[in-house]
C-alpha cells in the first residue's frame, strides 16, 4: 500500500514506522500461497490485466518515437501532409493507450472488489461462529477494523501494489529497450542521473517522514482533546468546574504546535520538490549536450535531432517508475502485514462447535443437571469451582448471590455460550456438548438484563425469534408482555423504528419487547437473567403473570433481583465463592441464618429500619410494600 506522499509522485515515501518494523510479518511460502489462493479464481482476469499493462507500456512508447519522426521527417522536410499523418498517429496512440488503461483499470477494480466480496463473506461467516468469549475479549473496534478497513485495504494491494509493480516494471523495461535501441551512448548518459534521484529522495524522505509522524501524533492529541472537551459529558464537566478558559489554552497550545509541524512539513516538501525538479531536468539536458556534441563533432553520423528529441521524452518517462520500484520492499511488506492481520482472525478456531451427528432429544420438562461444574475465563482466576445441583423438569429455580459470584456464568453454560472446564451440564441424560448446537439453542429462551435490539422496526426485532410468525402471534406475544398498547399508540405501530440498540425506547419498553420476543419463540427451557430489572413495580406486576404462564410446563432458571420473583421460586440457590453455598426455599434459608439471610437483611436494611413505623403505611401490607418497591439481590 502506498505510504505518505501518494503513489506515483516524487514525494518521499517508502519508510516503515517503528511499529511496522517491530511487527514485520513472517514471509514464507505458506503465507504467499495463502494470499495467491484468493487470486487464483480470477487468474484469467489477471492475465487480461497483465496483457493490457504490457500493451499499454508498448503503446506508451509510440508518441515519443513519433515525435522524433515529426522532427526528422515532417519538419525538416517541410512535409505538411506527413506532419498531419504523424500527428494523427500520435493522437491515435494516445487514445489507444487511454482506452487500454481504462479497460485495465476496470478489470483490476472488478477483481479487487470480487476478492473483497469473498473475504468479507468468509470473515463474517467465520466471526458468526466464534465463541461468545471471543466477543468479550476482543475490542469491538478491532473486529470492525479487520472486517471493514483491513479487508477493504486489499483493494489497494490488488489494484495498487500488484498492478503498479507490473506496470512500472513493464514501463521501465520497454523504455530501456527503446532507449538503447535508438542510441546506447545517449541511453547510458540518461540513466546515469537515476542515482541522483534516489539519494536525495531517501535522505529528505526520512526527514519528512519523521515530521509527518510527529504531525500525526499531534493531530491525534488534538482530536482527543476535542472529543473529550466537546462531548456531551465532557462539556458538562467543563462547565461545572468552570474550566472553559483552561481548556481553551490547552487547545491553543496543541493547535500552535500542530500548525508549526504542518508548516515545517510544507517547507521541507517545497524545497524537496525544487531539488527534485532540478534533478529531473539534468537528464534531458545531459542528453541534449551529449547528442549535440555527437552531431556537431560528427561522432555519430546516424544520430538525428529527432532521435535526441524522442530520447528526451522517453528518459522523462523512465524516472518515476524507477522511483516507485525502489519502494517495492515497503509496499510489499505493508501488503503482507495487511493479509497477516486478516489471516490472524481466520486462524482463530472456535472452541464451541456443534458435534458431528449432534443429538436432538426432546427437552420438554426435562431436568437440568449441573454435575461438579468448574469454569474460569482465566486459568488463574476460577469463577466456578464445584457447582452441583438439579433443576427438576418443569420447575423454576432462582439463583441469588453477591455481584460477581458467577450467577450469569452458570446459566450461560446451558446454551453453550461457554463450555465447562470440568464436570458437565446435562439436560435430561444428555450432555449439552453432545447436542446439535443449533437445536440446543433453539430450545432455550433467554431474557437478559441488557436488552439488545437491532436498528430496525419493532416487527423486525420480534420476528428475529420466529420469522414466519403471524400477525396474531405477534400481537398475542406483545399483549402478554404488556407492550402491545404502547406499540399501537406509536405513529407507525409495529413498523416503528427503534433506533440504534433501541435508543428510542426506554429501558422498560426494551425489556418488555425482549420478553415478547422470547414468548414468540416459545422455548422449552427458559432463562431469565434479571429479566424485570428495568421495569418499575407497575410494569413488573403487569407482566409477572405472563412470565408465570410462560414458565408453566417449562424448566426455568431465574437470576432474581426482586423479592417477588424469589418468593415464587420452587427453590433458591445461593452462589458464593464459586459453589452453591446454600439452597432451599425463602423461609428455610432465612431460618438457616446464613449467607442468604445476610444478603436479604443487607438489601432490605433501609426498609427493616422503618419497621417501627410500619403501622403508618395506612393499611398497606408491609411485606407487600417491600416486594413492590425494593430491588433484590
Amino acid at each position: 500500500m502506498p505510504g505518505p506522499g501518494g503513489r506515483g509522485g516524487l514525494g518521499p515515501r517508502g519508510f516503515l514506522t517503528e511499529e511496522e518494523k517491530a511487527n514485520l510479518p513472517k514471509v514464507d511460502k505458506t503465507l504467499l500461497k495463502r494470499i495467491l489462493s484468493y487470486m487464483k479464481p480470477y487468474r484469467i482476469q489477471f492475465l487480461f490485466v497483465f496483457v493490457a499493462i504490457l500493451i499499454s507500456a508498448v503503446i506508451g512508447l509510440l508518441p515519443s518515437i513519433i515525435t522524433g519522426k515529426i522532427v526528422d521527417q515532417a519538419l525538416i522536410n517541410k512535409d505538411m501532409a506527413l506532419l498531419i499523418r504523424l500527428l494523427f498517429m500520435a493522437f491515435a496512440t494516445l487514445a489507444a493507450s487511454q482506452i487500454v488503461g481504462v479497460l485495465e483499470s476496470y478489470i483490476n477494480a472488478w477483481i479487487s472488489q470480487r476478492i473483497i466480496f469473498d473475504m468479507k463473506n468468509q470473515m463474517y461467516h467465520h466471526l458468526q461462529y466464534m465463541p461468545h468469549s471471543f466477543f468479550t475479549t476482543e475490542k469491538q473496534g478491532d473486529i470492525i477494523t479487520r472486517m471493514n478497513t483491513d479487508i477493504s485495504g486489499v483493494s489497494s494491494v490488488i489494484s495498487g501494489t500488484l498492478s503498479h509493480v507490473v506496470s512500472n516494471a513493464a514501463t521501465v523495461i520497454t523504455t530501456l529497450v527503446a532507449l538503447f535501441t535508438m542510441s546506447w551512448q545517449l541511453a547510458i548518459v540518461g540513466v546515469i542521473i537515476i542515482p541522483l534521484l534516489i539519494l536525495p529522495t531517501k535522505r529528505v524522505g526520512r526527514n519528512q517522514w519523521q515530521i509527518r509522524s510527529d504531525s500525526q501524533a499531534k493531530n491525534d492529541e488534538m482530536n482527543q482533546l476535542i472529543n473529550e472537551s466537546l462531548s456531551v459529558s465532557g462539556s458538562v464537566l467543563v462547565k461545572l468546574f468552570t474550566r472553559e478558559e483552561r481548556e481553551y489554552e490547552r487547545f491553543v497550545k496543541v493547535n500552535s504546535e500542530l500548525t508549526s509541524l504542518n508548516l515545517k512539513e510544507q517547507r521541507s516538501g517545497s524545497w524537496f520538490r525544487v531539488v527534485m525538479g532540478m534533478f529531473t531536468q539534468v537528464g534531458p539536458l545531459l542528453i541534449y549536450f551529449a547528442g549535440g556534441y555527437f552531431i556537431i563533432s560528427r561522432m555519430d553520423e546516424n544520430l538525428t535531432v529527432g532521435t535526441i528529441t524522442a530520447m528526451v521524452a522517453l528518459i522523462n518517462r523512465l524516472y518515476r517508475p524507477v522511483q516507485d520500484l525502489l519502494n517495492l520492499q515497503v509496499d510489499f511488506t505493508r501488503s503482507l502485514a495487511l493479509f497477516s492481520r486478516i489471516f490472524e482472525y481466520f486462524d482463530m478456531k472456535s472452541s464451541i462447535v456443534s458435534p458431528e451427528n449432534g443429538l436432538k432429544p426432546d427437552v420438554t420438562c426435562r431436568e437440568i443437571v449441573y454435575d461438579h461444574v468448574a469454569f474460569s475465563y482465566d486459568p488463574d482466576v476460577p469463577i466456578l469451582t464445584d457447582v452441583s445441583f438439579t433443576v427438576p423438569g418443569g420447575q423454576m429455580y432462582a439463583i441469588v448471590g453477591p455481584s460477581g459470584s458467577g450467577k450469569s456464568t452458570i446459566v450461560n453454560l446451558i446454551p453453550r455460550l461457554y463450555d465447562v472446564c470440568a464436570g458437565s451440564v446435562r439436560i435430561g441424560d444428555t450432555d449439552v456438548r453432545d447436542f446439535d448446537l443449533s437445536y440446543l439453542r433453539s430450545t432455550i429462551g433467554v431474557v437478559t438484563q441488557e436488552t439488545y435490539l437491532f436498528n430496525g422496526t419493532i416487527r423486525e426485532n420480534l420476528l428475529y425469534a420466529k420469522e414466519d410468525a403471524t400477525e396474531e402471534e405477534l400481537i398475542s406475544a406483545c399483549k402478554n408482555a404488556n407492550i402491545h398498547d404502547f406499540i399501537i399508540n406509536q405513529p407507525d405501530g409495529y413498523d416503528t423504528i427503534v433506533g440504534n440498540r433501541g435508543l428510542k425506547l426506554s429501558g422498560g419498553e426494551k425489556q418488555r419487547l425482549s420478553i415478547a420476543r422470547v414468548i414468540l419463540k416459545d422455548p422449552k427451557i427458559l432463562i431469565l437473567d434479571e429479566a424485570t430489572s428495568a421495569l418499575d413495580s407497575i410494569s413488573e406486576n403487569a407482566i409477572q403473570e405472563a412470565l408465570e404462564l410462560l414458565m408453566q410446563g417449562r424448566t426455568s432458571i431465574v437470576i432474581a433481583h426482586r423479592l417477588s420473583t424469589i418468593l415464587k421460586a420452587d427453590a433458591i440457590l445461593v452462589v458464593k465463592d464459586g459453589v452453591i453455598a446454600e439452597r432451599g426455599t425463602h423461609e428455610s434459608l432465612i431460618d438457616l441464618n446464613g449467607i442468604y439471610k445476610e444478603l436479604y437483611e443487607t438489601q432490605f436494611r433501609q426498609v427493616l429500619d422503618m419497621e417501627g413505623t410500619a403501622d403508618k403505611l395506612d393499611g398497606t401490607d408491609y411485606w407487600g410494600k417491600v416486594e413492590e418497591e425494593t430491588m433484590g439481590f
